[in-house]
């Protein structure tokens, strides 16, 4: 916990940046993609499993990251009970439903009342981040909700609940192809990034978390919309595409750093405790800090407001 949480004063971003103001952020909040990670891998996890591994890479990365995002269920008490979290590193709570909500086949974004901003601050939390699903181009149907107002209705009330309690919100978005849609084209893809990301930065989140919209200058209209910070989300690619997707990320949309998982250290699912240990210190650690290389000199810092 950051001396301001202590102390009962408001954290700010501060609380998960270096001191220029940029991200470094391991994302590990990952609960039924962990499950079927393991299961690729031939191993039927158990939830100790998951909290082993959670609590290995913390241990392993936190020293040379600004933050951490870590799910309630199996992360944060495991990491928080074995001492693993580096004090320099400020920790994000994931805190919305494990279960998405659904209509018609759509993911409907929803929020558990109990699972809110002093909750996160009472685990220990220095920000709160919340998954939502948008797409603004799926077709609204007559007699049908429009899920895309309701998500940002939820999201405003989320960053309203964080900015009560003085504690920051990380919103982050995954677009998804609307019914009747196998797979969003490149094109569409862009298109539904940029649009969602128009109407959250409406809601004035301390930080948006997106995914890369596919180009340099899909970047640029990206950074045309947004007034607020945002840092690039790995998505599970694989490190070499990650590394020159931040740099575009940075260097044409003004992200302010990166929020990366699966990118950095998904190998380590699967290997026993003393592979894992090699692959964590002479793999994943190395990645991250080429990671904080690439950021150097060309993230935004979240003091400009989202803008380079």
């Amino acid at each position: 916990m950051t001396t301001a949480a202590v102390q009962g004063e408001p954290l700010t971003l501060s609380s998960i940046a270096d001191e220029s103001g940029t991200f470094a952020i391991i994302a590990f909040d990952q609960r039924n993609t962990l499950r079927r990670m393991f299961t690729a891998v031939g191993i039927e996890a158990t939830d100790q499993d998951m909290r082993d591994v959670k609590v290995e890479v913390t241990k392993a990365l936190t020293p040379d990251a600004t933050g951490i995002l870590l799910d309630p269920q199996l992360g944060v008490g495991a990491v928080m009970g074995a001492g693993a979290l580096d004090s320099s590193c400020g920790l994000l709570i994931a805190a919305e439903p494990t279960d998405r909500g659904d209509f018609d086949g759509e993911p409907r974004s929803y929020r558990m009342p109990e699972q809110n901003a002093a909750w996160v601050k009472s685990l220990g939390g220095d920000a709160v981040k919340i998954l939502v699903m948008m797409n603004p181009q799926r077709e609204v149907r007559p007699g049908e909700p429009d899920i895309t107002a309701e998500t940002v209705g939820v999201v405003q009330s989320i960053v309203d609940d964080c900015r009560e309690q003085g504690i920051p919100s990380v919103i982050e978005n995954l677009i998804f192809a609307p019914r009747g849609v196998d797979q969003l084209t490149p094109e569409q893809r862009e298109r539904a990034i940029i649009s969602s990301a128009e109407l959250l930065t409406a809601t004035k989140p301390d930080i948006l978390k997106l995914e890369y919209p596919g180009s340099a200058q899909g970047c640029r209209k990206l950074s045309g919309v947004l007034t607020v910070p945002w840092a690039v989300l790995s998505a599970g690619v694989d490190f070499d595409v990650f590394e020159d997707v931040i740099r575009v990320s940075c260097d044409d949309g003004g992200a302010s750093g990166f929020i990366a998982g699966r990118s950095v250290w998904k190998e380590a699912v699967g290997l026993n405790p003393g592979e894992r240990a090699t692959f964590l210190s002479e793999t994943a650690r190395p990645r991250l800090i080429k990671l904080r290389e690439a950021i150097a000199g060309r993230a935004t810092p979240w003091q400009n407001g989202g803008k380079q």
